[in-house]
């Protein structure tokens, strides 16, 4: 069992300034920080498209994982911050595609606002390695 702390960066200038981690793993818990849709350059993926955000950010977490040793299907817990909940089925539909067979717990809440109006989506996740 892993015992000591590895913090996994995504490389972004954001985590110097805010001081924050893509993904922490201490022993066999992955911890994944909030993801928007945001590839490496910095741009927006999926702009007003809550389904094709989502999309990517679960793939975007799926990448954070793989580091730690974790998989989606180690996956436990999901949290799912969206700007318009009247646009739920298509987040939904989305993490249905890459959970349904998983079924890690999840909430879904609307928020006011995102670190931007382009933003629809941001999703966390916690993963539990199985030794």
């Amino acid at each position: 069992m892993m015992s000591q702390r590895q913090n996994i960066p995504s490389g972004t200038k954001w985590e110097a300034i805010a001081g924050y981690s893509r993904a922490v793993r201490l022993g066999n818990i992955v911890h994944v920080s909030g993801t928007t849709a945001t590839d490496e350059h910095g741009n927006v993926v999926g702009a007003d498209d809550p389904y094709a955000q989502t999309v990517y950010i679960i793939q975007k977490i799926e990448r954070a994982l793989k580091p730690t040793g974790a998989t989606l299907r180690d996956v436990v817990r999901t949290r799912i911050y969206v700007t318009d909940i009247s646009r739920w089925e298509d987040v939904a539909r989305a993490h249905g595609e890459y959970f349904g067979a998983i079924l890690p717990t999840n909430t879904l809440v609307e928020v006011s606002a995102l670190v931007g109006p382009e933003y629809l989506v941001e999703m966390e996740a916690e993963a539990i390695i199985q030794p």
